[in-house]
């Protein structure tokens, strides 16, 4: 059975694949100083309570976007999986699609990773739209290259520089709101948004659309996209899974590359 880990700014999120679905996923918040016995014990605790024992994890693959991680992950995956990890951005490690940016080392692995699914997925050319830290467009082309893109601030960064910059303005729940027009502060902050990401969302796949010059697909994903997808008909799929799915895809790749006994890592 294969593990994919998709280590991000935010939330770490660890699955067991079966073919092209998760068997089971945990989540967990990001974090620097966790160690590899943190993770090992973390993990092996939450498989246990989901009856799968370690030992039916056969293969690793690991997207992170957060380089600091990267030492005790492997750690964790040697220890208490007996395993090599294929870790995507290392030497040698195959992708099938390739990056037509200025600088394409600064393509986060997880941004390259979207792009191969996408592409395997639904076709190209498409834009992917991810609602994580930042919220991301990606473009792809025919091949499913990545082609560039947008950056934007993510939801929960937006309601966080909201209550830390203004003194009288709380923290509150990401949800769409009854009515656009708030009647009070929390409606009012929740409303600004809710629909001013709808609004960025349309805007920003409408400008890339008329830059590009041709149809585009559009892709949603990443956790919160399933909330904003109910009120814009912009996205023509949503798939939550998609990173997940990538992964799957980069480890089939590189063993069909090296052969069912190479590791890649």
């Amino acid at each position: 059975m294969l593990l994919a880990i998709d280590i991000g700014n935010t939330n770490s999120v660890f699955a067991l694949m079966e073919g092209d679905d998760a068997r089971a996923t945990w989540r967990c918040v990001t974090d620097t100083r966790r160690t590899a016995d943190e993770y090992g014990a973390w993990l092996t605790q939450l498989m246990g309570l989901d009856w799968i024992e370690p030992q039916r994890v056969t293969a690793i693959v690991v997207a992170t976007v957060v380089p600091e991680t990267l030492f005790n992950v492997v750690g964790m995956c040697r220890r208490y999986f007996r395993c090599e990890p294929l870790v995507v951005g290392n030497a040698g490690v195959e992708l099938g699609v390739e990056a037509h940016v200025d600088r394409p080392r600064e393509v986060g692995a997880d941004r390259m990773v979207n792009a191969l699914a996408a592409h395997r997925r639904y076709g190209g050319p498409a834009i992917i739209v991810d609602f994580g830290t930042a919220t991301t467009f990606d473009v792809i082309d025919e091949g499913g290259n990545y082609n560039g893109g947008v950056i934007a601030p993510g939801i929960n960064l937006s309601l966080q520089a909201l209550h830390m910059a203004a003194a009288r303005l709380p923290r509150v729940d990401i949800k769409r709101p009854e009515r656009v027009i708030g009647r009070s502060t929390v409606p009012c902050m929740q409303s600004g948004v809710y629909w001013g990401y709808i609004g960025l969302v349309e805007g920003i796949v409408a400008r890339i659309r008329e830059e590009w010059g041709a149809p585009l697909k559009v892709i949603g994903t990443g956790g919160l996209v399933p909330l904003f997808a109910e009120a814009t008909k912009v996205f023509d799929h949503v798939d939550g899974d998609l990173t997940l799915y990538g992964l799957v895809q980069v480890h089939a790749l590189n063993r069909r590359a090296t052969g069912p006994e190479g590791s890649g890592g």
